[in-house]
């Protein structure tokens, strides 16, 4: 699903994004339900970036990655934590384009996600090339989702990847 973000776009950079595990759901501009195999995802694009809701059986799960005001967790390049019966991994890296390589790259995640049923992308008002983008999958008792956020003014995409899954026990000997 493909939208118009109805906010102002602000001049934000990459380097203002930070992680949060845990926090109550923040007002969204666009919201995207899944029932995948049992659990529950929310994606929710925010004015700032995103917001991932998951909930199953075995508990629930809030990551958000945006421009969070006196937010003391910069965007890490690694997580991994345990969530309850759960394993979170997150990863980030940013990208740095030239302004016609930004273009393209912008068009062809737009068109992946807009086209994909568990895809979600809104686009800014001010820059055809501002966007946040969101797509999930639940393969093999895990969850993943990928994000980018796109910073054309920098010529900057912030590319995440979250799995969320089952603990497996140790292995014995």
């Amino acid at each position: 699903m493909l939208t118009t973000l109805q906010t102002a776009y602000s001049d934000t950079c990459a380097a203002d994004l930070a992680w949060a595990l845990g926090r109550e759901p923040l007002p969204a501009l666009a919201v995207l339900d899944l029932e995948l195999a049992g659990a529950r995802l929310q994606m929710r694009l925010l004015g700032a970036s995103h917001q991932v809701l998951l909930e199953e059986d075995r508990g629930t799960c809030s990551e958000t990655v945006a421009c969070i005001p006196g937010s003391s967790t910069p965007l890490p390049l690694g997580v991994s934590k345990r969530l309850g019966e759960w394993e979170y991994e997150f990863a980030a890296r940013v990208e740095t384009l030239s302004e016609g390589s930004f273009a393209g790259r912008a068009q062809e995640l737009l068109a992946l996600v807009a086209d994909h049923p568990h895809g979600l992308a809104g686009t800014f008002p001010g820059s055809p090339h501002a966007f946040t983008a969101m797509l999930a999958q639940r393969a093999e008792g895990q969850m993943r989702w990928r994000t980018w956020h796109a910073y054309p003014q920098e010529g900057q995409l912030v590319v995440t990847r979250t799995r969320v899954g089952v603990r497996m026990p140790a292995a014995t000997l």
